[in-house]
This record gives C-alpha cells, structure tokens and sequence, in this order.
C-alpha cells in the first residue's frame, strides 16, 4: 500500500470513539478481496443521526476500496405512510399481510428511501447505485404463502449486477423489493433479502444493523461471540426468543450457506460499522 495510506481525506473523515486510524490497513488487507453485505434497518432507520453516521461509515468504507453492497429496510416508515392512509396493517408471525393497495404504497416508500440513501453518499463523493423494483431489479421471488398477499420469498438473485457495480468501484444500494415471473412486484423481509445477496456473493461479513446490542444471555449480558450449534441451543432453551429467532435464522441460513460470518449489532451507536470492521472486539454478536 502507498506510504500516505490512508489517504489525508480519509484522515480528515475518520471519526472519534471509533478505532485508531493507525491500525487500520490491516483490517483493509484483510477484507480488500471480500464482499461487506451491511442491512440498515429497523427502527435505526428514522432518527437522522444515525443515518448520517451510517452514510459517512459507508463513505470511509468505500473510500479505503471495500467492497460494500448495501440492503435496507424500511419498516417504520412504511407504518407512518400507511398510518397517514388510514390503512391499517395485519401480521402474520411479524410479516405485513400485504395487498394491492399496501403494495403500491410499500414500493413508493422502499423506492423513496433507496434513493435518499443513494443520493446523500453521493453528495459525499461516492458513486452508489439505486438498485430496487424500478431499476436494476436483482431479486427474483415466489410468494411467501397466499393469505401474505405480495409478500416474496427471493427464488433467485441476479448477482452479475450487484459484481459488475462492485468491480467498478460504485455501492449497490437494495431495496427488499423483487419481481416474480409476471414482473409483479413483492415485499421481502429485509433481513431475508439481505441474507440471500449475502449467500450469492459468499460474502466475508453479513452485518445486520438494528435498534438491540445483539444476542443476549440469560443475565441479558452481550455475547461477543457465538458457533452456530451453540445459538441452536440459546434458540432451544429460550435465551433467544420472540422477533429475534426470524433475524437469527437468517443468520444460520447465512452461515450454512457460505457467508463467513453474520453480526448483529446495534445500529444507533455512533459508527458501529467502523467499530465492528476496524478491531478486535468489534461491536455486537458475531455468528460464525
């Protein structure tokens, strides 16, 4: 690497109570040939804070030449524009029964969102891409069961778009939106849409973004750490429970399927993402 790595405007960038700059190159070595698969989503998603931090931890990751594909959610804005609707929304285990008019809605609020990502890292000097129903379409779905409505399970992704964008130094931003064979557009889980652009691309780091520390123990202490069969068990004796077993059985799926590994960390400390890629300790429960 060049001896004024990392460069003076990445200098400038690096924020505080974030991991020393100094140490950083080699953590770049270390996933300079890998895919990062970051999902921004949960209630994170609506304080703007946060969401600046985030733009400006996707902007470093990117400007030390990281391979970063982004996925997000957009849950709690969607009930605030359907609240507006007066619609109101049935869940069937925690998944949005999703018809006609929901649908038409949820797509205008994913497709918003994506582009309000897109454009505030441009804004900033990188070059991100808006890939989502209307553009770029990577997720191909089946239904997730009738009585959902348009709610997608992904059948298969398009992942020569998401590796062209990557070669070429720009960010994939996904929406957790996808076309079935009629091109009719389906709702996906966040969490599922950005599990399966993870497994496609093998990538080194599954980060999931969400408003918990990560998986607790029974003391309701952080665990830094944990192997599959021993997450299966947590899972078993109830230490894990309620919202969290959809987002940890992502995780598994993710793992078992060539992911290197998955984190669940929380989304609304300051630069997580840095935390987590640029030491150690990292920042929430690594699934390995």
């Amino acid at each position: 690497m060049p001896e004024n790595y990392p460069s003076e405007e990445i200098k400038k960038l690096w924020p505080n109570n974030t991991p020393s700059i100094s140490n950083i190159q080699k953590y770049v070595e270390k996933y300079k040939e890998d895919t990062i698969v970051i999902k921004y989503g949960g209630n994170v998603l609506i304080d703007r804070e946060v969401f600046n931090n985030f733009i400006l931890d996707i902007q470093i990751l990117n400007g030390l030449g990281l391979s970063i594909v982004v996925v997000h959610g957009g849950g709690p804005r969607i009930k605030r524009e359907l609240e507006k609707s007066k619609i109101e929304s049935k869940f069937i285990n925690g998944l949005r029964v999703t018809d006609q008019k929901i649908i038409n809605i949820v797509e205008k609020v994913l497709i918003e969102f994506n582009r309000d990502i897109v454009e505030s890292l441009n804004n900033k000097g990188s070059e991100a891409i808006q890939v989502n129903s209307k553009k770029s379409n990577v997720i191909n779905v089946v239904p997730e069961n009738k009585e959902l409505g348009f709610v997608g399970m992904p059948k298969s992704i398009n992942i020569e778009i998401i590796k062209d964008l990557i070669r070429n130094k720009k960010i994939p931003v996904v929406a957790p939106l996808g076309l079935d064979k009629k091109n009719q557009v389906y709702n996906i889980n966040g969490d599922t849409a950005a599990g399966a652009i993870a497994k496609s691309l093998k990538s080194r780091r599954l980060l999931l973004m969400t408003n918990v520390e990560g998986v607790l123990d029974k003391e309701k202490k952080l665990i830094t750490e944990i192997s599959s069969e021993k997450t299966i068990e947590l899972i078993k004796d109830q230490t894990i429970s309620g919202g969290m077993i959809p987002k940890i059985n992502t995780c598994l799926d993710a793992v078992s399927n060539g992911v290197r590994g998955v984190v669940i960390m929380d989304g609304r400390k300051p630069h997580s993402i840095l935390n987590e890629i640029f030491s150690d300790s990292g920042a929430g429960t690594l699934i390995r």
